[in-house]
């Protein structure tokens, strides 16, 4: 089981006394930004990776990035809007690596389209990657954990999680929904020795922006100026990794957006106000 204690958290790496050394952990959206940072993070810390997502061209180039030997890397495609095969996953990984100490759910992707114009099947499909794929995919692990009595569940949401926003009506419902059910499955399992954290991060450099959805389900193909000057995904990574080791039940990531969060909570008046004057970009 993971040890406590920012004592704990080693930036550079090099140590080989490191918290997660020989840990196996499963990442998906590992092609590229926070995906791809923290599979380089953890892989500086002796873990054992999978990484999935859609383009196995790219989990290759990250995984010959790591740096890892064959024997502590696992490359395992899939695209998330259909998970109906995660027990098959989950087994896979256990042959290999005979079990699975965490998973982190990473991949998804946003929205950039008015909820009057965003067409029933762009709203289902982003339910489903954003919200149903990482509970499948949690459940599929958590008959493995259940039997270790231990592991530890990362959910990627977003400050969109806490509070909506111009053009990301469906994401941000998603994201809301994370909250709901993990906060809940926490409750459920801490008791079975699985720890549970939500990430909220707010700007951070990705293909986030250019990776969204607008009308019709496409491309939205553009930087979003709020994310180009953004925190980068190495930075965030770092304190994903740390808040897994002080056991944090959620962490929230980024810069003076994040004070947005405190806002809404105890000046819900003035919140609306602010939120009102900000770019949708």
């Amino acid at each position: 089981m993971l040890q406590s204690g920012a004592a704990l958290f080693r930036n550079d790496g090099k140590t080989k006394m490191s918290v997660f050394k020989d840990k196996v952990i499963w990442i998906t959206g590992a092609s590229s930004g926070i995906g791809e940072a923290l599979a380089l993070e953890f892989a500086k810390r002796e873990a054992r990776l999978i990484l999935s997502a859609r383009r196995e061209d790219e989990l290759k180039r990250v995984a010959k990035e790591t740096k890892l030997p064959d024997l502590d890397i696992m490359v395992l495609p899939f695209d998330l809007k259909d998970t109906s095969n995660a027990s098959a996953l989950a087994a896979q990984i256990m042959n290999k690596f005979g079990r699975i100490d965490i998973l982190i759910n990473n991949g998804g992707y946003s929205q950039r389209s008015e909820a009057i114009v965003t067409d029933e099947k762009t709203e289902r499909e982003l339910i489903e990657v954003n919200y149903f794929a990482h509970v499948n995919i949690t459940k599929a692990v958590l008959p493995y954990m259940k039997r270790q009595k231990n592991g530890h569940i990362v959910v990627i949401s977003s400050i969109a999680g806490k509070f909506g926003f111009y053009l990301r009506s469906s994401y941000s419902a998603a994201k809301h929904a994370l909250h709901g059910y993990f906060e809940s499955l926490r409750l459920e399992t801490e008791k079975l020795g699985i720890k549970t954290l939500m990430v909220c991060p707010g700007k951070v450099k990705t293909n986030v922006s250019l990776n969204a959805v607008s009308d019709g389900g496409k491309q939205h193909g553009q930087m979003d100026e709020s994310h180009e000057n953004a925190m980068s995904a190495e930075v965030c990574a770092q304190q994903i990794i740390k808040g897994i080791i002080n056991q944090d039940e959620e962490i929230f990531i980024g810069g003076k957006e994040l004070l947005a969060v405190k806002i809404k909570r105890f000046f819900p008046k003035w919140f609306g106000k602010i939120i009102r004057k900000q770019s949708p970009y």
